[in-house]
């Protein structure tokens, strides 16, 4: 039988869904109908409403495997007597919006977000947010075990367009924010490029900015185009970050923005070309956020910068929460500390994945890039920048990600107990060790040794030691890889390849 277990990624499931990649399609007709019996099951369970009373959105991406996938859910979710709202081409966080505005009782993203053109996806909202690990392998369960609602008539599937009503909110938000004397066009006279990577994110070229006065003269790849053909979209990916770079000075523009596939990430390139990414674009989102929020807490994932800290707490007087990776992590402990009496506006990871609390904690890539363009907009009528608001920011001279991978099954064990010996050899060493570690070790060495820090932890899903490092100094990351190489060469790593780290160094 097959393991539906094996599809579980995070808080969501991901698989093969077309051929072009060398592997097996396992996202079939029939996986996608059982897991949509399987969230039916669930539904029933934690929604406590019968399935044939159900109202379920559906939404999905620009991938060529869309159309097939979204067809198995509704032949599923109609046969149960369910009601559907066939959202067609949509971003993700618009699917959660969906459950609020339309209503409905929950809602279905196909998706697989920055991920090859050959694999997709599933994600799924409620009106209280987006499932969970547990979620997911509850349904996950169902699936396997051929669970199912009783078949009853009556099921229905309408075309519902909400992707206008959620670009209008977007619309409303800028002009509203800006405030300008035309208030219906508030971004008159204000160059923005756009680059959706043939994505689901074109619309916020044609139906957010372009309506209100902006010049979007030079955006790129706003068509849908399943393959991809231009560029992965993500805003983590080097030669896509160099593609809006460029378009951005080609078009002359004030500003480029980036989505990913599914529009819940987004970057940002100022007038000159310079990325506005990881460590600045969490700083200029937690100069946002804390707006309103004096001496807020910001959270953050584990491998956000030592200058970052400095901007949050002494250039803004907020706190800086550094937490574990994973968008999810970071949301869920924001959530925690506000429900604790912690004034925590924001939960924001490196890879652009964005939740305010003012958006119900929802990573959205389209609101955060509104929220920067509002910020802009304001910061012009002032005369300044938005690279002046993050001027006091200290970036590092160097970084570098390598990646160990473990070579056995039960690799967790493996990963954790190599993390543990280099915690005692740090110690034995008088290495300084972060006193806010929440995943894996963090290390710090000063200005005349290495002028930085290493990490290194578990990964989210996968068996590797992903490692982190970052120096103030140029020439300071070598100096931190090769203290780290001296432990490896003397630790057990009967099951750990750390060849990329010797590779680097003799590079």
């Amino acid at each position: 039988m097959f393991a539906y277990k094996t599809l579980k990624s995070g808080t969501d499931i991901r698989g093969v869904a077309s051929e072009g990649g060398g592997a097996p399609i396992n996202l079939t007709d029939e996986v996608i109908e059982r897991i949509a019996a399987g969230f039916l099951v669930w539904c029933e369970k934690h929604l406590n409403k019968a399935a044939a009373g159900l109202k379920i959105a559906v939404g999905h991406d620009s991938r060529i495997s869309a159309d097939r996938i979204s067809a198995a859910l509704c032949r599923v979710f109609t046969a149960c007597g369910a009601s559907v709202s066939d959202c067609g081409l949509a971003s993700t966080p618009s699917m959660f919006m969906a459950t609020l505005e339309l209503p409905c009782d929950c809602s279905v993203q196909i998706t697989a977000s920055h991920h090859p053109f050959y694999r997709n996806g599933l994600k799924f909202f409620t009106p209280a947010g987006g499932l969970d690990s547990p979620d997911i392998s509850e349904i996950l369960e169902y699936a396997e075990a051929g669970a199912s609602p009783e078949k009853k008539e009556g099921g229905s599937v309408t075309t519902v367009h909400y992707m206008q009503k959620y670009a209008e909110n977007l619309r409303a938000m800028i002009q509203k924010g800006v405030s300008a004397e035309d208030y219906e066009h508030p971004l008159n006279g204000f160059k923005i490029v756009v680059d959706a990577g043939n994505g689901a994110g074109g619309f916020y070229a044609t139906e957010v900015l372009e309506p209100l006065g902006a010049d979007i003269t030079g955006s790129q790849f706003l068509d849908p185009d399943g393959r991809f053909p231009n560029h992965i979209p993500n805003p983590e990916n080097e030669e896509a970050m160099a593609s809006v770079c460029a378009a951005t000075v080609r078009a002359g523009a004030d500003l480029g923005v980036i989505f990913d596939t599914d529009v819940d990430r987004g970057g940002a390139v100022d007038s000159r070309g310079e990325e506005i990414n990881r460590n600045r674009l969490v700083a200029i989102a937690s100069a946002i956020a804390l707006e309103g929020n004096a001496g807020g807490t910001i959270v953050t994932d584990s491998i956000t910068s030592d200058g970052l800290k400095t901007y949050i707490e002494e250039t803004l007087g907020g706190h800086h929460h550094r937490f574990k990776r994973g968008y999810k992590n970071v949301i869920n402990e924001a959530i925690r500390l506000n429900n604790e009496g912690v004034n925590c506006p924001l939960a924001i990871e490196t890879s652009g994945h964005a939740a305010l609390r003012e958006n119900y904690f929802l990573d959205d890539g389209a609101y955060l890039v509104t929220k920067i363009i509002i910020k802009a907009a304001q910061l012009s009528r002032a005369g300044q920048s938005l690279e002046s608001l993050i001027a006091d920011l200290k970036e590092a001279k160097e970084e570098k990600e390598l990646r160990f991978p473990i070579t056995t099954a039960d690799f967790r064990p493996v990963g954790e107990g190599i993390i543990a010996a280099l915690e005692r050899y740090a110690e034995d060493a008088g290495w300084a060790i972060a006193p806010d570690n929440r995943e894996g070790i963090r290390i710090s060495f000063p200005e005349n040794d290495g002028d930085g820090w290493f990490l290194l932890r578990m990964s989210v899903h996968d068996p590797i030691l992903p490692l982190n490092l970052e120096s103030n100094t140029v020439g300071g990351v070598h100096i931190l890889a090769e203290k780290l190489l001296a432990f490896f060469e003397q630790a057990d790593t009967t099951y750990v390849d750390y060849t990329s780290l010797q590779a680097f160094l003799n590079a």
